[in-house]
């Protein structure tokens, strides 16, 4: 299992932007995809978005598409999710999570993750 480390959380006004980051040494192989979920007060953790070892499939909830966008940089060993035009319906405790996949290509919103991070809360809010 990896040690991820989420940064990136915290209060913002309705419209606003945060970049969520979760960084793991091994993340710098490219050999695991990675989500992001959320859950917020009183309701079931939700699959926000998740990439590809090789960043080269990504997929959004219905919800967050065309406003948020999750990329990895290899070299900061880090992935990001870039979080535009957030709505109050967005405040929740983000998480990271990881896994090795059945092969490069491959990620899910609905699947197994095996190693998760400790959450960052994000508050959307006047």
């Amino acid at each position: 299992q990896l040690q991820l480390v989420e940064s990136g959380g915290g209060l913002v006004q309705p419209g606003g932007s945060l970049r969520l980051s979760c960084a793991a040494s091994k993340f710098r192989s490219d050999s695991y995809a990675v989500a992001w979920f959320r859950q917020a007060p009183g309701k079931e953790r939700e699959g926000v978005s998740c990439i590809s070892s090789t960043g080269g499939t990504t997929k959004y909830t219905e919800s967050v598409e065309g406003r948020f966008r999750i990329f990895r940089d290899v070299a900061k060993s880090a992935v990001f999710l870039q979080m535009d035009s957030l709505k109050p319906d967005d405040t929740a405790v983000y998480y990271c999570a990881s896994r090795s996949p059945p092969h490069n290509m491959w990620c899910a919103l609905e699947a197994q993750y095996s190693s998760w991070g400790q959450g960052t809360q994000v508050t959307v809010s006047s």
